[in-house]
């Protein structure tokens, strides 16, 4: 992943970008899977995305190395928070054709826990990670991050917004955290993002989630 910096920060089009490692399996815990890595992109137009796909080293090299791939294009639907200090998918657009309201929902968390709260956060994890595979409509999930401990988030795609407003809001494990994020003040800076996708490609874990 190191060797990638230096050609995606000089790649056309990409506005933002974030290369994250990945937890085991679905887990959020302290686990990583050292050989599973995520791309966060947000491009300028999907012309410089296909230029990328089709021309970049990175996407080259990655092709040649990696047992499994999966990639996902996304129209950001609602954000709020903050990516070391700007919201990477603002300002959304005002119409958004051809979206199903009713179809499948991605939706991303990103936090920089503060030091004296990790410990707290993750206790948490286990009983979050125990609701979320439990959870109906859940189609796949992963904890991702920037930085080992500190910078930590989750990436998952629900079959659509009911069910992921069913764990979010109805599962005692998941309220209990957000609420006690709130009252102790766990992080310095967060990120919830909602996305509809659009397309896909590849397999995660032997198929496509959103097939």
């Amino acid at each position: 992943m190191a060797f990638d910096r230096p050609v995606l920060r000089s790649t056309p089009g990409l506005v933002f970008w974030r290369l994250l490692g990945s937890g085991r399996g679905a887990s959020t815990s302290m686990g990583a899977d050292l050989r599973r890595w995520a791309l966060l992109a947000v491009w300028r137009d999907e012309r410089a995305l296909d230029r990328f796909l089709g021309d970049s080293p990175v996407v080259e090299r990655w092709r040649s190395e990696a047992r499994e791939s999966w990639q996902v294009r996304l129209v950001p639907v609602a954000s709020r928070g903050r990516w070391d200090g700007v919201d990477p998918f603002g300002p959304l657009p005002s119409d958004t054709p051809g979206i199903d309201p009713g179809g499948p929902v991605a939706v991303l968390t990103r936090a920089s826990i503060r030091p004296s709260r990790l410990v707290a956060f993750y206790r948490s994890v286990p009983g979050v990670d125990r609701l979320l595979a439990e959870q109906d409509g859940c189609l796949a999930s992963v904890g991702v991050g920037e930085w080992p401990l500190a910078r930590q988030g989750t990436f998952s795609l629900w079959r659509d917004a009911a069910a992921m407003r069913a764990f979010a809001h109805r599962g005692r494990a998941h309220r209990r955290v957000i609420g006690r994020t709130r009252a102790e003040n766990w992080y310095s800076e967060e990120l919830f993002a909602r996305f509809s996708p659009y397309a896909s490609e590849g397999t995660w874990d032997g198929a496509d989630p959103l097939a």
